[in-house]
């Protein structure tokens, strides 16, 4: 039997019905036997400060922390605000990689996908997202890039991802598994 790599999915959006989100569950669903994906909130997580981290940090922080220093991999989904990242994943990825030297990001392989219903599906947010991630030594998928332009039509009044959709998603996680095996730590 393979190995199971657990993957903490950090969505870039709140709403609980996000296209974001339902995205992230999508890749759940859709994932290979081998991946066991869980999404890890971010929007309890205070803004960061360093000296809320000296002494005792907030216990958010810390739960964020252990979270992701315990998967094996990362799972990036967020919609662009601005032409960059929501400030939620900002600080997100800010205090995952606190204190310096000890960042719970080191080493974790990594892909990112962006997703609006507008034409060019965050390819600004998923550029700045990918320019943090090299700063954090995260290996990040190359291929199949994943910018999802029109997600609002990706979902049925039911929540059901369309069978059009499908194929995509599915080659993005496929790939991504391969991705993790491929740059897990020795």
């Amino acid at each position: 039997m393979s190995q199971v790599f657990d993957v903490a999915v950090v969505v870039g959006s709140l709403r609980k019905e996000s296209l974001n989100r339902k995205i992230a569950k999508a890749f759940a669903a859709l994932a290979p036997a081998n991946l066991k994906l869980e999404i890890v909130e971010i929007g309890d997580l205070p803004l960061y400060n360093e000296e809320l981290d000296v002494g005792t940090p907030p216990a958010s922080y810390t739960a964020f922390r252990e979270l992701i220093a315990r998967a094996d991999a990362v799972l990036f989904v967020t919609p662009e605000y601005n032409r960059s990242v929501p400030g939620v994943l900002k600080n997100a990825i800010d205090v995952g990689s606190r204190p310096y030297g000890k960042s719970a990001w080191n080493a974790k392989p990594c892909a990112v996908v962006s997703a609006s219903p507008g034409a060019i599906g965050g390819f600004g947010a998923n550029h700045h997202l990918r320019q943090s991630l090299v700063f954090l030594n995260m290996p990040v998928l190359q291929q199949p890039e994943a910018y999802l332009g029109g997600a609002g039509g990706f979902f049925d009044e039911s929540g059901k991802l369309s069978e059009k959709t499908e194929p995509f998603l599915k080659s993005i996680i496929d790939a991504f598994s391969g991705w993790i095996v491929q740059n897990q730590p020795r």
